[in-house]
């Protein structure tokens, strides 16, 4: 990849920068191809698949290969992989759907990136196995329940942006079948019927589908964010909370009482912004997401105000500069994969419900 198309943003971040983030990002890979958050932390299968995300996006496909075997590697036989890896084993053995699902939509955008058959062929059967696991996870109603334990045992509840998340994962990894040859109508209706309740939650239908969490800013955008709420009732959403969360100049809080924003969210949500036509605000919480940017490439992951306090700590985290590559990328159009958050009809459609998939309300 040239230069030319790493992602830039007039006026905001350069090529240049981009491409500091993304080197600083691969600077803390480990030889075994782990990306922890930090050096001498662990690792989530999630957020070392947006890193490896953004070093793709900024030319290090070897880095990004590397990243992706990692997983290769350590995929469970079930499919999953555990919460939280160290170095040299595992910190935290639940088995979480969300980061699991993940996978696919970091290889669908390897796909649509670099176009390689024989990474995507390579690639498949660990997309697969680990859509098995998650949809194991599906409530005839559903929701997905959000985690096992290491034992198998699964969780009693369901969580709303762990299920929108999956939504987008799922879909990416039935573009991925689809683009391989894979025939797999049994994912198309459980997309759908997971599309329905979180729909339908969002629309106070389904009050009780998922724990509550309504102080967090994922639960109010994820489901915009994931092509779950579109238009004009996307729009809607986000308009319902945006004083609640965004605070002017800053970006996006984490939780709605708490003084504290972080750069992650802020990208992200800017994401939601842009799938609904919102342009404006996608840039203005770029430009803010800035603020946490570091001397080094990297950027801490958030800060208290008005103490102006990086929190945790002095905290970078990979995760965080890996967001505002995405976000860059999407903003620039810089790469064929730079609408994968954006552009939710480029992904297969959903399967119709017919009356006998009608979902159940109790």
């Amino acid at each position: 990849m040239s230069d030319a198309t790493i992602p830039s943003v007039p006026g905001v971040l350069s090529a240049a920068d981009v491409a500091a983030t993304v080197d600083a990002i691969a600077s803390w890979q480990l030889p075994n191809g782990m990306v922890p958050w930090f050096p001498g932390g662990h690792a989530d299968p999630w957020n070392h698949v947006e890193a490896a995300m953004a070093m793709a996006v900024g030319g290090r496909r070897a880095e990004a290969e590397r990243a992706y075997g990692w997983l290769a590697d350590i995929q469970r036989e079930d499919g999953s992989w555990h919460q939280y890896y160290l170095e040299d084993g595992i910190e935290q053995d639940k088995l979480d759907a969300n980061t699991i699902a993940y996978i696919a939509a970091g290889v669908w955008h390897h796909w649509v990136l670099y176009g390689d058959r024989g990474f995507a062929d390579t690639m498949w059967p660990v997309v697969d196995r680990a859509v098995a696991f998650v949809l194991d996870l599906q409530t005839p109603r559903g929701e997905i329940i959000w985690a096992r334990h290491a034992d198998g045992t699964p969780w009693s509840f369901a969580l709303l942006t762990g299920s929108a998340s999956m939504c987008h994962s799922l879909r990416c990894a039935l573009a991925l079948a689809e683009a391989l040859g894979h025939e797999r109508p049994d994912w198309e209706l459980a997309i759908a019927r997971l599309d329905h309740v979180v729909a339908a939650h969002c629309r106070g239908e389904l009050p009780d589908a998922f724990a509550p969490k309504h102080r967090w800013a994922m639960d109010w955008y994820y489901p915009v964010l994931a092509g779950v709420l579109r238009d004009k009732e996307g729009l809607a959403r986000l308009d319902d909370r945006r004083e609640t969360f965004i605070v002017e100049g800053r970006g996006v809080r984490c939780v709605s009482d708490r003084p504290w924003v972080t750069a992650a969210e802020t990208c992200e949500c800017l994401f939601a912004y842009l799938s609904v036509g919102d342009r404006d605000t996608a840039l203005g919480l770029f430009r803010w997401a800035q603020n946490l940017r570091a001397d080094d490439g990297h950027y801490y992951t958030g800060i208290v105000f008005p103490q102006e306090v990086h929190f945790p700590g002095d905290e970078k985290t990979t995760y965080t500069g890996a967001s505002v590559v995405l976000a860059a990328d999407a903003l620039s159009g810089a790469t064929p994969a730079s609408q994968i958050f954006v552009d939710h009809d480029a992904l297969p459609g959903l399967a119709l419900l017919g009356a006998e998939d009608e979902l159940a309300t109790d």
